[in-house]
Parts: C-alpha cells; structure tokens; sequence
C-alpha cells in the first residue's frame, strides 16, 4: 500500500494523551502518572485546562478552525540550510505527477545529547500531512499548538527531558526557550515536534527551509530527480518517505542538518549520509572544516570539533590549578568526535558534531549517580559544559559544550 495514498476521513477524534504534568525522566526514568494512559475522555479531553496554559502571548495565535482537504502524509521531503523561494516551489507544485507541496521551517535543536527535529507550521494546514489521520482529526491537538504549545512525537514522552510543570527546554543551557508540552500526536515524516511559526525567530529557525510534498498516484522516485533539479543551488536533501518508513532514513539521501541554539556556530549546516550498524558518513568537506586531533593537558591527543578546544584545555588546566588532575582517568577516555547516531535510533547526537566528550566512563555509567568528583563537575560547568549526570536519565560520564567560551 503507497504512503501516499488518501486516508479516509474518520470522525473520531484522536484519543491523545495531552499534557498537563509532563514527566521527569529521558530514557527509561520515571514518569509523573502512567504515560500509557488514556486521555481523560474518550474523544481526547485534556487532563488539565482546556485551554493553553502558561505562555507568552507573542506565541499565541488564533485557532486553525474547521479542518478542510485531504489527509495524507507526504511521499517525499526536501530539506536544505536556507529558504526555499517561492518560485521554486511554486515550480516543484506545477510538476506533473506532484499532488500538493506544504512549506515548513525546519531544524534540530540540541535536547540532552538528542538532536530534537523540530518543525515551525501552520497549525490549519500542517495537519493534514501528519502520518496519523486520527491526530489530523484533532481540534484539540492543533488548537494547543496555535496557542503557542508543543506537539511532541508520543515515542518521545518518556525520552524527552519534559520538566514536572510540563514545559520542555529547547537547548541545553539555562536561558534555553521553554515550550509547553500540550500534546502528544503523531507528526509528519522525520518531525519529532511541532510549534506555530511565531517561534521561527525565538528558536533561530531559517523559515521555510524544508518541504512536504505529495506525489498522488505518481511513483515517488519518477519525481525525485526533477525536484533534485529545481532545489540545485539550495543544496537541500531529497528523500523518499517509503524509504524513511521502512529504514528510518534514506539511505539514497544525502541528510541535512540544521543545527540551531548556542552550538549552531560549531556546527553550521550538517551533510551526512547513512552507512550500515548506526554508523553515518558527514561530508568531508565538513569534516576538513570542523574536526580537528589536538592535544590537552590530561588526555593528550582528542579528536573534537576545533571551537571545542579553547574551552576544554580552560577546563583541563583549571583542574589542574585546582589539584585535581588525578581525578581524571586518561586510561578511561571514552572519545569525543563519533560520527553515529544515537544507539538503536536515527536520531543524532552531540558526538557526531564533535561537541562532546566522555571521561571516566568505567564508574559513570548510564543511569547512575556517577562517582566523577563534583568539582570536576563544576569546573567543566563553569567553562561553558552540561554533565549528563544532571539529567533525568543520568550520564555522568558526558560533558557537552553547551556554548562558547573564549578564555582571556
């Protein structure tokens, strides 16, 4: 059976489990109440308010209303670094063979070591392209997005570090924007969550960078290379979505990632394509331009993202002036640049950007408390560092660099 093919309108509405506490917990924690719950009414109540709670009305817009057209997720999607001109996708929508196109803003914000892949929409008309026609159904679900909440992927709610007052911090550092979890619905092909375009700016989102489009009854790979054409010059990934939906990502596909927040200047605009075992492939041109083998005090050679390196030997000389230089284990170094996903995912990771290194790693594994003195901690924190050991499900062996520093 084609993705592509028009679902049938149900006249359920989605029975979604929306927010109101959140959890505390990334994988494997405890969440607040049983996640697996139903909503509190058959056709999808909201556990708590009705309305959208606790935000700032520069996010809030007005209700998409009745929902109209068809319902049917996209065969094939385009995403590049920048915006994608109307006349190009205006062109792309004229192909014969192409039965609808939905322009969206696309990228992939750091969350605890996850690159969350996060789409700006239009609530009204997005809907129609999500993979399930129950949560297109939804009032409830895109009413809460156009009040300026989250629609976040429900695989991800015990994944997601969602705080107990239910918002979600979009970025590792503290001043990080905070979102409101208000729903939990299946999303298009390759989209972890959803807001309303009001966050374009707040987030640093480059509008309109990504497409959706439909192919009807037309064979998707017919229109792959005519679309390829018309995006030349944007450099922008075209993948097939029968292809995503078996694999997780085409393997065809050249991937891009648009990283934003604090780290977007280490990262910049991320090419990669898939190899076998988790493993990925970046561009080398991005490799020649980012990665580099160093040597710091403590550790000696590592092999990091260059803009990592002024901050990491501030941080290994700081524990050395502070008598604590035993306290790191060279022999127990367990890497930091790693082109791969996360394990058992396709999603990617700090590693992969080269922005984040592991130490200690035989007495700080996953899930514990960790034993690396604390005041290690405090000095990697204090020159620009997350530790994992402060997540929900803890990794104390990880320190990520959250933003730059440049040492005096």
């Amino acid at each position: 059976m084609r993705l592509g093919r028009t679902f049938v309108a149900a006249g359920l509405t989605a029975a979604l489990a929306l927010s109101a506490a959140g959890c505390d917990g990334g994988d494997g924690s405890a969440h607040a109440g049983d996640p697996t719950a139903p909503a509190s009414s058959p056709s999808g109540g909201f556990p708590g308010s009705a309305t959208p709670v606790g935000l700032d009305p520069a996010h809030v817009t007005d209700p998409p209303g009745r929902r109209t057209g068809a319902i049917a997720p996209a065969d094939i999607v385009a995403t590049g670094a920048e915006t994608i001109p109307d006349a190009t996708v205006e062109a792309i929508r004229r192909l014969r063979g192409v039965a609808g196109v939905e322009q969206i803003s696309m990228a992939q914000i750091p969350v605890e070591n996850r690159a969350l892949s996060v789409a700006a929409v239009d609530p009204g008309t997005y809907r129609n392209w999500v993979v399930d026609p129950y949560a297109a159904q939804s009032d409830d679900v895109w009413d809460r997005v156009a009040g300026g909440e989250l629609a976040l992927r429900p695989s991800l709610r015990t994944r997601a570090p969602i705080g107990k007052d239910g918002f979600l911090a979009l970025g590792s550092t503290e001043g990080a924007s905070r979102v409101h979890v208000g729903a939990y619905a299946k999303q298009s092909w390759l989209v972890d969550a959803v807001v309303n375009r009001t966050w374009i700016d707040t987030l640093d989102m480059t509008p309109g960078n990504a497409l959706l489009i439909r192919t009807g009854g037309t064979s998707p790979e017919r229109l792959r290379a005519p679309i390829q054409r018309l995006l030349r010059g944007t450099e922008a990934s075209v993948q097939m979505t029968d292809v995503v939906a078996r694999e997780g990502l085409d393997p065809g596909a050249v991937q891009t990632a648009v990283v934003v927040g604090t780290v977007a200047d280490a990262v910049g605009t991320f090419r990669y394509t898939v190899l076998s075992g988790g493993h990925i492939a970046p561009d080398p041109a991005w490799v020649d331009a980012h990665i580099a083998t160093e040597t710091v005090p403590i550790l000696g050679d590592v092999t990091c993202n260059k803009l990592i390196f002024p901050q990491l030997r501030a941080a290994l000389a700081d524990v050395i002036a502070q008598g604590l230089a035993d306290r790191i284990h060279p022999g127990e170094y367990a890497g930091c640049y790693y082109p791969r996903f996360i394990a058992g995912t396709t999603t990617l990771s700090n590693h992969a950007f080269g922005l984040a290194l592991d130490i200690n790693a035989i007495e700080n594994q996953r899930g514990t408390a960790g034993e690396i003195d604390r005041s290690v901690v405090a000095i990697f924190k204090h020159w620009g560092f997350t530790w994992g050991g402060d997540w929900a499900y803890t990794d104390p062996m990880h320190f990520e660099m959250n933003h730059l520093v440049r040492p005096g």
